[in-house]
């Protein structure tokens, strides 16, 4: 008997039918022994409907800065979803019990809308298990130590599940999605692209951190920190699929690097079209410029990805780098207003119309001459790079964003992903 932690997302539990599937698979995995959590999202759509109300109601003075507020309404979607899959399972005759995040408890910070775990108190949950009852909780949402619910953010319940999982040292943790696993690239921009049997907990962090929609980069880095053993997979496969079969389904994240791993020098092509691009010119060339420039930045809560400081001329330099798309008129105003009048720089350029485009794999750290070959691919397409980012295990190029599919298929093919493993 293991303990194994079921996620299911948003469109898995769009509607009554299937929720009713959800409970069908949830019984099947309870019946062949398994202690069972499940961590539901709130029903497709409805987070965003819930939000939408509060919109209408805000004044614009306020600006929507009810934070408190704004959390103690959204986490009614996950607790509505956590009800109803409790019934379905008592309908199949699943012993079975919901819980929020603050009954839990699951304890975070009091940061509303992107609140951090802290710690979650699994007693009352192993008591349930204990008792034969499939457990099931919130996702997205915590409470603090003043009482106030929180919740973590878009795509929380990845989260919540992966932490409800390290917590409770559970064998698995699936993440079940409208896609059956991680694939090499997007197959909407490359339909050549392929499903990956096993990927490596650093692939994937860093596929999620270069734009991967298929998990939470919070809840990998979760996954890595503790070690949670992670399960990407559908949740439309028939529901009486063997569940033996289903085990061994989707992509498995793993902290193991087999040979079949080292084998593949390039993982998987990741791409992000919410990038924007701000030059700040004729920079005094002195020590302290780049912290001045982008401790502003950092200081309204401004995430800055790829950093490039030209080469000095006649003591000035040219300093870029790239925000997301989101915060790019924020950014531009407050360097403007607060920063270039005590700068002593030109002017400050910006645009909108890029993309980042990054290799991904554990193979490059024992390959030479991947990025050359990056680099090669994108120039015999006529594709310029205007800016270039590495580590060990990736290279990222930011390019004009009308090349962006163009660059994902011709690196897809250049490094043999279209092609079947050995």
């Amino acid at each position: 008997m293991a303990l194994i932690v079921h996620k299911y997302g948003g469109t898995s539990m769009g509607s009554t039918e299937r929720i009713k599937n959800v409970a069908k698979r949830v019984a099947k995995w309870a019946r062949a022994g398994h202690q069972m959590v499940v961590v539901p999202s709130a029903m497709s759509g409805e987070t965003n409907r819930l939000l939408g109300l509060a919109k209408e109601l805000a004044s614009s003075k306020t600006d929507m800065s009810h934070d408190r507020e704004l959390d103690m309404l959204a986490s009614t979607g996950e607790q509505a979803s956590s009800a109803l899959l409790a019934i379905a399972l008592q309908a199949e005759g699943v012993p079975s019990v919901s819980y929020a995040g603050w009954q839990v408890s699951v304890r975070t910070d009091s940061a509303f809308t992107k609140a951090r775990i802290e710690s979650i108190d699994d007693a009352r949950v192993r008591a349930d298990l204990a008792a034969g009852k499939v457990v099931v909780i919130t996702g997205f949402q915590g409470v603090d130590d003043a009482g106030n619910i929180t919740t973590l953010g878009r795509g929380g319940s990845d989260t919540s599940a992966v932490a409800i999982a390290a917590a409770m040292k559970a064998a698995e943790c699936l993440i079940y999605t409208d896609v059956d696993g991680v694939y090499t690239t997007d197959p909407r921009v490359e339909p050549d692209a392929r499903r990956l049997q096993t990927v490596s907990f650093e692939e994937m962090l860093e596929m999620a951190s270069l734009g991967s929609k298929v998990l939470q980069i919070r809840s990998v880095e979760f996954a890595g920190k503790y070690k949670v053993p992670l399960r990407v997979l559908s949740s439309f496969t028939p529901w009486d699929i063997d569940i033996n079969e289903e085990a061994k389904s989707g992509t498995l994240i793993t902290f193991e690097e087999d040979e079949n791993m080292e084998q593949a020098v390039v993982s998987g092509i990741a791409f992000n079209r919410d990038e924007a691009k701000i030059s700040v010119l004729g920079v005094p060339d002195k020590p302290g410029i780049a912290y001045h420039i982008l401790g502003a930045v950092a200081d309204a809560n401004i995430e800055v990805d790829v950093i490039i400081q030209n080469l000095s001329k006649d003591g000035k330099t040219d300093f870029s780098f790239t925000v997301n798309r989101n915060d790019y008129a924020k950014a531009t105003d407050l360097l403007k207003a607060k920063v270039l009048p005590t700068l002593g720089a030109a002017e400050i350029v910006g645009d909108t119309k890029i993309c980042k485009v990054s290799i991904v794999g554990i193979g490059m750290r024992s390959h030479v001459g991947v990025a050359s070959k990056m680099f090669r691919v994108l120039s015999e397409e006529g594709i310029n790079i205007q800016m270039i980012s590495t580590s060990e295990i990736k290279t990222s190029v930011v390019i004009d964003e009308k090349y962006m599919e163009l660059a994902v298929r011709a690196l897809h093919k250049a490094f043999d992903l279209d092609q079947p493993t050995a």
